[in-house]
């Protein structure tokens, strides 16, 4: 009887493994949006892909390739964006197999899992996410996810 209950318990503090399987399903199809997406940011920022006229053009205009420039290094930062988030994707799935996904890392209660559905990689609760926002810059630890 007492077996019965410290179960009972227990799923109540993680999820079961048909929700978790739900939520790798959702995991898996962002991570593949993701890849496709980071595959075409480095390709617009990098000149492997290029078959314009970039090479016939004349180099004095200036203020095009300041342009290009520009809209290069924007892509490269989308493109580390992108990367961080699919770290944070990947850590999501290892969260699962180790059944620890969807636990605050904070308060260490369920995160809602209308949360999860919409940030799947979240680590922290809305009420985490308060705190951390009332609690000063300067002693705010790092946030390895972007929620």
């Amino acid at each position: 009887m007492k077996k019965a209950t410290a179960t009972s318990q227990m799923e109540k503090n993680r999820y079961s493994d048909e929700e978790l399987e739900e939520f790798k399903q959702i995991i898996l199809k962002k991570l593949d949006k993701a890849h496709h997406d980071l595959k075409l940011l480095t390709e617009s920022y990098t000149t492997g892909n290029e078959h314009d006229t970039n090479d016939t053009s004349p180099t004095f205009k200036v203020l095009e390739e300041g342009y290009q420039v520009f809209s290069k290094e924007e892509n490269s930062k989308f493109a580390a964006r992108q990367e961080k988030f699919i770290k944070s994707l990947e850590n999501a799935l290892i969260r699962i197999e180790n059944k620890t996904y969807g636990i605050c890392r904070v308060t260490g209660k369920l995160i809602p899992a209308d949360r999860l559905r919409s940030v799947p990689h979240a680590t922290l609760s809305i009420e985490a996410k308060r705190m951390q926002v009332a609690a000063p810059v300067a002693s705010r630890p790092l946030d390895p996810d972007m929620e």
